[in-house]
């Protein structure tokens, strides 16, 4: 076998007209277009701020070297604003410039640009309006024709460029892990794209399409307040805060591993299970069969780690489901109660009971994804009585509270080691002795014959 002959790493300090100059590329897989006029305001603020300085270092991008054209591995949001820079001046400056070099400069510049196209509404909806509120910035008299002179020519990035895409996401994971300011979920993403199947690459716009489908907040919320609570819980195992060093719990086996470890066999002849029969169906079918995921399971990289978390974000919206049918007949007269007190009682919005509703929250989550919707409403009521004795029980709950109680009297190992909703809903759980006035909250228990 030959051994893989890493491509080379180009590094180059480029100003930003050179920078505009290339033919660069935004790849399909690359997230929308999100900077607000708080960037805006910021970059504008630091051209106005260091001036005098030479040069000045505007960051770092991330190229992957493609047939003649740079794909923006890293670095898209800052080099669109830069594009959108120079055609704000070009529309709105270029006529009253005193320097025909600088006016010059400009209409090359302009000419040259590189035009990606999005189909991306979001990037779409945010691109034009940053233009117009860099139109305004640019006709600002505090822009003097030196900030412009000192924008193109004095500030820099550094650009870092490989021929290998697999080679070009690594050196992404690996800066971005040494302490640049992304969010734990942003490193999976580059991880887990490098980590793709080259079988796997008609998948690939459609996969990042679905993940970013959700905005980064809402990714964030997904992985931190469930994903990651649920996994570790199951594990037995603390889960208060997700950071860079857990992103970890989120990468497992690549299938395309020579490498055929029996531990994922199983995961091997489901994915490829699946994948045959969906080749099997009609173009255009309807009916495609969904990979069937479980949060405590192995994690499969590359292409199934972005379904994951689409089914997920599901499921999460299948529990908000439960809270719309809380007046309707598919749920228990109990479990309809208890939905609609945790959506309207006057404690809700503290800290500590958001807390409280989050522990609730991914218990049934857990169960959802062990048993589905079967006795849906006798789980609601158990998860209510196990996670709410806190709010009755403690005059203060805190993160850490919740995550010794979810410790300590652990739910999701029960439902680990059971193959049966009904023998995990009669798990005993101890009764509540309250002297806290939450009125709403106590009622529920003493209708279910929980309180002492």
């Amino acid at each position: 076998m030959t051994a893989h002959v890493p491509e080379p790493l180009h590094l180059h300090v480029r100003t930003v007209a050179q920078l505009l100059s290339l033919q660069l590329d935004i790849p399909v897989y690359q997230r929308p277009y999100k900077w607000t006029e708080k960037h805006l305001g910021q970059l504008f603020h630091d051209l106005a701020t260091f001036a005098g300085e030479h040069p000045y270092r505007l960051g770092t991008l991330v190229f992957h070297r493609n047939d003649g054209e740079l794909n923006i591995v890293d670095g898209q949001q800052r080099t669109l604003t830069l594009m959108l820079i120079v055609r704000a001046l070009v529309a709105h400056r270029l006529d009253e410039l005193e320097s025909r070099d600088l006016r010059e400069q400009l209409v090359q510049l302009k000419d040259g640009l590189s035009n990606p196209e999005f189909t991306s509404q979001t990037s779409i909806r945010n691109l034009q309006r940053n233009y117009q509120a860099i139109c305004r910035l640019v006709q600002s008299g505090d822009f003097s024709e030196a900030h412009i002179d000192f924008l193109l020519n004095r500030c820099e990035v550094v650009c870092f460029s490989l021929g290998d895409i697999s080679e070009a996401f690594q050196f992404f994971d690996s800066q971005n892990a040494r302490g640049r300011d992304l969010e734990p979920h942003d490193l999976l993403k580059a991880y887990h794209l490098r980590e793709f199947d080259q079988a796997d690459d008609a998948f690939k716009a459609s996969v990042v399409a679905g993940w970013e489908a959700n905005d980064s907040d809402q990714l964030a919320r997904l992985f931190e307040n469930y994903l990651y609570r649920i996994r570790r819980w199951a594990k037995g195992e603390s889960a208060r805060y997700f950071g860079k060093e857990d992103v970890g719990l989120f990468k497992g086996v690549n299938l395309a591993d020579p490498a055929q470890y029996p531990y994922a066999a199983q995961l091997r002849m489901t994915h490829q299970w699946v994948d045959q029969q969906n080749r099997a169906l009609p173009a255009g079918s309807d009916d495609a069969l969904a990979f069937p995921f479980h949060l405590d399971q192995t994690i499969i990289n590359g292409r199934r780690f972005f379904e994951m978390a689409v089914h997920y974000q599901r499921q999460v919206g299948a529990l908000r489901q439960l809270k719309a049918l809380q007046t309707t007949a598919e749920l228990a007269p109990q479990a309809r109660a208890i939905l609609a007190t945790l959506a309207t009682y006057k404690g809700r919005s503290r800290t500590g009971d958001r807390y409280v509703r989050g522990l609730f929250d991914c218990l049934l989550v857990y169960y959802i994804d062990t048993f589905g919707l079967e006795d849906i409403s006798r789980a609601i009521e158990k998860a209510f009585v196990w996670a709410y004795r806190l709010r009755l029980e403690r005059h203060a709950v805190h993160l850490a509270t919740v995550d010794n109680h979810a410790l300590a009297n652990n739910l999701f190992r029960v439902i680990q080691n059971l193959s049966r909703p009904r023998d995990f809903l009669a798990h005993p759980l101890p009764m509540v002795v309250s002297t806290r006035k939450e009125p709403e909250l106590l009622q529920l228990f003493k209708d279910m014959n929980f309180h002492e």
